[in-house]
Order: structure tokens, then C-alpha cells, then sequence
């Protein structure tokens, strides 16, 4: 049985990262990096192997991550601790942790140069300088704000705001509301996809089809209740919504729209990643587990994690990391 870890403090995480077991370097160590919410921790699991190879201690309530556009760092978001905690998305291990307010979620703008950070408990909304962590910009917004994507040309961020029910659109240059508007009830999960946003619709059963320039629904695409948030798997060709009130995941074509299927996934499934295989590893943050789930087949293992698993991403997929790995061995 394995100990968890609530708060912790900063003396005590200079001693756990002294001790904590060195992860084998070799370069292509393959790691699903899971963040228990509730549990204060990331787990570090082995994607072949799906042992254990570490746990991470954080300060309170760590929820999302974001690799950093040189691929040098995982940036874990500990909100309630204020905190963010810089991992080697290589081997795992801690690199510092710094002070941020409300670090909720955490979003690299597409050209690398903007970090937006979602205060949700702080009603706030920070875009930083990615460089230097100069914070350029601070947005009021006194509703819960959730989750963040940007227009491709990184010059709008969208962050749904959970109380309102609203989508607000931010100028990146100016830190100027370009709109906010009414989605629909608790939207949470923001993706940029052909031309159009497409916003889950938590507190219902549909995702929003949203054009980015005014903010208007144009559309509705049913889904079971509690439409959360959307993932592409590498080959583009499907979208899953992850419906974690109702716990189901539906899959609609990435080209159409058109809802393929849904399947059963008990345990309120969250946020996804995929596997090299193919496989999709899915949080369900009410069973306190990680699904493995077949593309295929739609049949699925569980390991267990720590208390409400929320992030999860694996680093397997993105060849920023094993060129620092290459260049840093020259």
C-alpha cells in the first residue's frame, strides 16, 4: 500500500527531492504523468510496464500541466498552493517550483511566447511572458474561470468561465475583453478545431459550437450529460468528449462532427492522452484510477493512482523532448 501525501512543506520538499529515487536515464524513458488532485502528488507510471516509478509530493491541489515550449520542462499547476512545479519530462524529476497565483490551468499559446493561467478559485485570469514569467496582463473575472485554448495565430485566448456560463475572448497583445458571451451552462473544456471553437457543456449534454470572432453558439452536438472536455487522438481522425457527470465518452468525427458512438466509462472520466500503441489513458477522477482503454474495442484495465486524478499526459508523443535529450548528451 502506498502513502499518500497532503500538505507538505517547502523544507520538506527540499528533503523529499534529496531522497526520492533517481529514474533510470536513459532517453526514451516512457512516463504517463497522472496529477491526484486530492492527494496533493503526481504519480509517475511506466507506460509499458504501468508500474509505478515514483510519486511526487506538491504543496495542496495540483490539477493540470503544460510542457514548456523548448521541451526542457512539465509545468504541474498546484492551485491551492499557489505554486508551479517544474518536472523533467524525461526522467521525472523535479527540477524548482516557483510562486503563482491560482495556477488552476495553465496553457502555452501556440507560437510559444504567452502562458495563460486560469485562477478559478481567484477569479482571474494571468497571461504571462512564457520566457521569463513577467506577468503582462491581469483579467477580472468574477465567475469561476475554467479552462483555456487560443486562436492558432495566438493573438485570442478563450477561457470558459464556469459560473456564468459564458466564454470570454481576451487580446493577448492589449489584455483587452474582446467579447463574452453565453454558452451554455457550466462550460468547461475549449478547443480550437476547423475554423470554430468547440466548448463542453458541463452542466448539460452537448458541446457548443461557437464561432471565435463573436462568441455566438451556431450549433449543438449531443452527447451524454456532463460534456467536459474534447481530445484529438494523433491521427486527427476523431474527437473524444470526455461526459464525466453521466461517465461516458463520446466520439464523434473530427471532419463531420457526426457523434459515432458512446460507450460506458464509470468513475467520471476527465482528461485523456494516448498512448504510443494507440491505447487511451483516461483520469476518472471519482474511481481514484486511470482507464486503458482499446481504440478498438472499447474495453478498458485500471490502475489505481492517488485521489481524484485530473491531469494526465504522457511523453511519449512529442519529439521536443528527445531532441533536448539528444542535444544536451553532445
Amino acid at each position: 500500500m502506498r502513502v499518500r501525501h497532503g500538505v507538505l512543506t517547502a523544507l520538506a520538499m527540499v528533503a523529499f527531492a534529496a531522497a526520492a529515487p533517481r529514474a533510470a536515464q536513459a532517453d526514451h524513458l516512457k512516463i504517463a504523468f497522472v496529477i491526484n488532485s486530492n492527494s496533493a502528488s503526481i504519480d509517475e507510471l511506466n507506460v509499458d510496464t504501468h508500474q509505478l516509478i515514483r510519486e511526487v509530493p506538491v504543496f495542496r491541489e495540483p490539477h493540470h500541466m503544460a510542457l514548456t515550449p523548448d521541451g526542457h520542462s512539465l509545468l504541474i499547476g498546484d492551485t491551492a498552493g499557489n505554486a508551479l512545479f517544474y518536472l523533467d519530462p524525461r526522467t521525472g524529476e523535479v527540477q524548482k517550483h516557483i510562486t503563482v497565483s491560482d495556477p488552476y490551468q495553465i496553457v502555452f499559446s501556440p507560437d510559444g511566447r504567452l502562458l495563460t493561467v486560469a485562477g478559478l478559485a481567484r477569479d482571474q485570469i494571468d497571461i504571462y511572458d512564457a520566457a521569463s514569467m513577467r506577468l503582462l496582463h491581469r483579467v477580472t473575472a468574477h465567475t469561476m474561470p475554467s479552462h483555456i485554448n487560443y486562436s492558432p495565430d495566438s493573438r485570442t485566448v478563450f477561457v470558459s468561465l464556469q459560473v456564468s456560463g459564458e466564454l470570454i475572448a481576451i487580446d493577448t497583445a492589449s489584455g483587452q475583453v474582446k467579447w463574452q458571451q453565453p454558452v451554455g451552462n457550466t462550460p468547461a473544456g475549449v478547443l480550437w478545431h476547423n475554423g470554430q471553437l468547440l466548448v463542453g457543456i458541463m452542466g448539460e449534454a452537448h458541446v457548443a459550437e461557437v464561432d471565435p470572432a463573436t462568441g455566438h453558439v451556431m450549433g449543438q452536438i449531443p452527447t451524454a450529460k456532463g460534456a467536459h472536455v474534447m481530445f484529438i487522438p494523433p491521427d486527427g481522425q476523431i474527437i473524444y468528449v470526455t461526459d464525466r457527470e453521466s461517465g461516458n465518452i463520446t466520439v464523434l468525427d473530427a471532419k463531420t462532427l457526426a457523434v459515432l458512438r458512446s460507450f460506458h466509462m464509470p468513475g467520471g472520466p476527465d482528461d485523456m492522452d494516448f498512448a504510443p500503441d494507440g491505447t487511451i489513458w483516461a483520469s476518472l477522477r471519482w474511481a481514484h484510477s486511470v482507464a486503458l482503454i482499446d481504440p478498438h474495442t472499447y474495453t478498458y484495465t485500471t490502475i489505481r493512482v492517488g485521489r481524484s486524478p485530473h491531469g494526465i499526459w504522457l511523453n511519449t508523443h512529442d519529439p521536443k523532448i528527445w531532441q533536448t535529450s539528444v542535444a544536451s548528451a553532445q
